[in-house]
């Protein structure tokens, strides 16, 4: 049999959740044996990693209840955010980006008004229409706010302190 092959098996029973012997059946024990007993080299690996397994199983870690205590507050910190953010709308935008996108609608609106072709507009229609567009740009900076707000209104709190 390949040393390479025999190894494998060792560490295959060995990681399975018993790491006992017993779980191994009886025929790969005896072929897994009789290599080592021949192999020289496969019976210095295998007693070594039993060895090791054996310490990092009983000796490895101590027992520290304040470690552990401060694991499970950190552990349940990461679970209130994980609940946090199961009810955030996933793809959303950042508030560097609902800024930056705001900014940008102001000023493509704001920047309608010099066009060419709103000079034409006005010229041909009269001074009338100003009133509609600028209503209209009124509500599209009002409802984008609107909705800016109301989807961070918990970091807004949170920084304004209100």
């Amino acid at each position: 049999m390949d040393c390479s092959k025999v190894l494998e098996m060792v560490y295959h029973y060995s990681d399975n959740d018993h790491g006992t012997e017993d779980s191994m059946p009886l025929f790969t024990q005896i072929r897994i044996w009789l290599h080592a007993f021949f192999c020289e080299n496969c019976a210095r690996e295998i007693e070594k990693y039993e060895t090791t397994r054996d310490i990092m199983r009983q000796d490895f870690f101590p027992s520290s209840p304040s470690l552990e205590e401060s694991i499970m507050r950190k552990v349940a910190v990461e679970v209130e955010l994980e609940n946090a953010a199961a009810f955030a709308i996933p793809g959303g935008l950042s508030t560097r980006g609902w800024v930056i996108a705001g900014l940008i609608i102001f000023i493509s609106l704001a920047t309608a008004f010099f066009g060419l072709d709103f000079q034409n507009i006005v010229n041909e229609v009269g001074t009338s229409f100003l009133l509609p567009v600028s209503i209209t740009v009124g509500i599209v900076l009002t409802v984008y706010g609107a909705f800016f707000i109301g989807s961070h209104l918990k970091e807004l709190t949170e920084r304004f302190g209100l």
